[in-house]
């Protein structure tokens, strides 16, 4: 071999070492963003759906709603929002849109007569879900619910968002597990304002529904009423037809983060007494004052609302307040105050309304800052949940218990009686006229979904 020939042959050598050895330069590829569809273009459909645009890389490509007039005005700001610019699909009737089978997430946000059907047709259509709060109106279309997110295995986050709210996270940490409230001795939990509508309803006469709106679909399995400007938007929660008053729209709330923060399950039995004892004038139905106490088998759970006269505490008119050996913790959407039995000095803190992060929340219609950074939280641990395939931190059969267990505090104030739950059974012990109402009939065509037939 010549020297000339030894050279040449090492050299393709080290060439052929060195491609068996290279590895290609990679990048990461961005995710691909999760495809997003909302149910109820709405006030709280919205809030919640441009807070997951704020905290994900998500595309919003379809809305429904049977109000043509939100429906284009949601559709606009999403074509803003959306970071292709494209404007969203929109429909009227949610099965056409779920049909498609495209989407990663559905967000539920119709008036509470319509979540059940809407969130189990999501679950069939192979998407996860953010539903609104109470689950359903009645307690079998929220065993039906749970029972559709399990058979489908589908992640369900409910908007019982006091589980995300950042200093009321911080207030379970500080003062209920580090054991510094004692042994739990009773909670009051209440609302006091005025948000019945009364002297609008009182007035307001019936009408033919504007033409934008679809009313037959809207009422949909409910009992049909004449439209009443009133109704719709939002003075729908007025009226016991379409949801349970206030203590399905703000008891579930503070019930809800009550039973969180300290790790409870079902109550053992509700006690319920109230009515429309001080507005008889207006229209609507759902009660003014109303009292409900739930058995936790240990202590008790009082809620108490009022929609006229003074609140008792103006620095809580909605809260919940627990009451321990060694303290008593003051909790609200704005702010808590812990108080110490020892005579130390109470502990106060305001909510963070992260403002300066997202300055946008300063300027958009009909938003509650201060519940802005709670939805976030939700729906960041909504996405997490999604990545691991896991239960979020208000998963819908958390939804469930809190919903059912205010619905039994109605059903008690009409019936007269407390009532005792069977929570392995889901049945009322031993009262075959209140088992009756754990489902409503529903309105023709429609059908009342159950555990078993979803």
């Amino acid at each position: 071999m010549t020297r000339r020939d030894f050279l040449k042959q090492g050299s393709t050598a080290l060439a052929l070492s060195a491609a068996a050895s290279y590895v290609p330069t990679t990048f990461a590829a961005e995710p691909k963003p999760k495809r997003v569809g909302l149910i109820g273009t709405g006030w709280y459909g919205k809030s919640d759906l441009y807070r997951l645009m704020q905290v994900a890389p998500v595309e919003v490509v379809s809305l429904c709603d049977v109000d043509k007039h939100l429906l284009n005005e949601c559709a606009d700001t999403c074509a803003q929002k959306n970071k292709s610019g494209k404007r969203p699909r929109i429909y009227t009737d949610y099965r056409q849109m779920l049909a498609e089978k495209d989407l990663d997430i559905v967000e539920v946000a119709t008036p509470d007569h319509w979540h059940a059907l809407a969130m189990i047709e999501a679950c069939k259509s192979g998407a996860d879900i953010y539903c609104q709060k109470p689950i359903g109106v009645d307690v079998v279309e929220g065993r039906a619910m749970v029972a559709a997110a399990r058979k489908y295995n589908r992640v369900v986050q409910i908007g019982t968002q006091r589980r995300s709210t950042p200093h009321l996270i911080e207030a379970k940490e500080r003062f209920i597990d580090s054991g510094a409230l004692g042994r739990i001795i009773s909670v009051d939990v209440c609302c006091y304002w005025h948000m019945r509508n009364g002297d609008t309803l009182a007035t307001a006469p019936d009408t033919a529904p504007p033409d934008y709106l679809d009313y037959e679909r809207w009422v949909g399995p409910a009992p049909m009423m004449p439209y009443n400007k009133i109704v719709h938007p939002r003075g729908w929660r007025a009226y016991m037809e379409f949801g349970n008053g206030i203590v399905g729209d703000m008891c579930v709330h503070m019930l809800d983060m009550i039973r969180w923060q300290l790790g409870l399950g079902w109550p053992k039995s509700v006690t319920s007494w109230g009515g429309i004892l001080h507005d008889r004038k207006a229209r609507a139905d759902i009660s003014d004052t109303q009292t409900a106490t739930f058995d936790f088998d240990g202590f008790q759970m009082t809620w108490n609302h009022r929609t006229w006269g003074a609140m008792p505490d103006p620095d809580y008119p909605w809260a919940a307040i627990i009451h321990g050996e060694k303290g008593t913790l003051k909790q609200s959407v704005f702010r808590y105050d812990f108080i110490p039995r020892d005579g130390g000095p109470t502990i106060h803190k305001d909510q963070v309304m992260e403002l300066d992060k997202y300055p946008e929340d300063k300027v958009e219609k009909d938003l509650e800052v201060h519940v802005a950074p709670a939805i976030r939280g939700h729906m960041k641990n909504l996405l997490a949940s999604i990545e691991t395939r896991s239960k979020p931190v208000a998963d819908v059969e958390q939804g469930h218990i809190s919903s059912a267990s205010c619905i039994l505090a109605n059903m008690s104030m009409k019936l007269g009686r407390t009532l005792t739950w069977d929570s392995v059974k889901q049945e009322v012990i031993g009262d075959a006229e209140a088992n009756a109402m754990l489902a409503r009939p529903y309105r023709a065509p429609y059908t009342h979904p159950t555990p078993e037939s979803v």
